[in-house]
């Protein structure tokens, strides 16, 4: 697989090793709290039962575990959409944290984009668990702040980048991974988790599957200035061969087909995903 050429430029940077986030082994009361606080919000009833629902193919904990979340950070969201993960990370940052919500922009033609951006404000508006969301604006080509620049201590972003790539291609992605590294401190961590492509299929089914290559992903973000730090296959489904004949939106919980082998559909659940975990280098 290779990235098109002509999309991608270097950036230069002074590369650093940087050590994994974690706890280890002989934890501190205070990260012993702060772990038990986010499976507590996890785990709380202020979500919404169609979301939790949801918990056993998107293994909420875990992966933010795996992306070194902790309640003082300043986290970005990208592309909340109606706030699964808002639900978690709003009330888990509130007291001690802050989150930027980097929403669809306000201006748009899209009038999908205008609901989900407006049903987003409300809850902002009216939800008590999302009264400290700084809402921002995003789109892969946009020039607005996601959050003030080298600000950030963890970026976010669920499934998102097949959206990049089929509305915009190679630039797109690049020019979104951009705007993820200039917002981040340095040393700051990029989770990115999408709908996982198998390495053996070709590029071009990429272009309507709903699926990426994580080799792909994992060469824009290392264009941008980006090094891997980790991989996880907490979000792995073995069951998803990936080739289905409205692409990744056959699964559940779309379902475009219909009741048309239904069944078949529920029983190999959502799709497979790659989680990476990447790092914006010190200086």
């Amino acid at each position: 697989m290779t990235v098109k050429s002509g999309m991608l430029t270097s950036l230069v940077v002074s590369l650093a090793v940087v050590g994994l986030w974690g706890c280890s082994n002989d934890q501190s009361p205070q990260s012993v709290e702060e772990t038990d606080s986010l499976a507590t919000v996890v785990a709380s009833t202020d979500r919404s039962d169609a979301n939790r629902a949801r918990d056993d193919y998107r293994h909420p904990y875990e992966t933010l575990q795996f992306f070194g979340i902790q309640p003082d950070m300043t986290v970005v969201e990208i592309s909340p959409g109606g706030g699964w993960y808002t639900e978690i990370l709003a009330p888990y940052l509130k007291q001690k944290g802050t989150l930027y919500a980097a929403h669809f922009p306000s201006e748009t033609n899209s009038e999908f984009y205008q609901r989900s951006r407006a049903r987003f404000i409300e809850r902002v508006s009216n939800d008590a668990n999302f009264s400290n969301v700084i809402v921002t604006e995003f789109s892969p080509t946009g020039t607005s702040l996601i959050a003030p620049a080298n600000s950030a201590d963890l970026v976010l972003t669920f499934r998102n980048l097949h959206n990049w790539y089929m509305g915009g291609s190679d630039e797109a992605v690049q020019q979104a991974f951009r705007q993820f590294y200039n917002s981040l401190k340095p040393g700051g961590v990029l989770g990115v988790v999408d709908h996982r492509l198998p390495e053996t299929r070709p590029d071009t089914d990429m272009e309507n599957t709903g699926y990426m290559k994580e080799s792909y992903a994992i060469a824009i973000a290392e264009a941008v200035g980006f090094e891997l730090l980790e991989r996880s296959e907490i979000n792995a489904n073995p069951n998803d061969s990936a080739d289905h004949p409205r692409g990744v939106w056959t699964l559940p919980p779309t379902l475009r087909l219909g009741d048309e082998n239904r069944d078949d559909y529920l029983a190999i659940g959502e799709s497979d995903r790659f989680t990476l975990k990447f790092v914006k280098p010190k200086t």
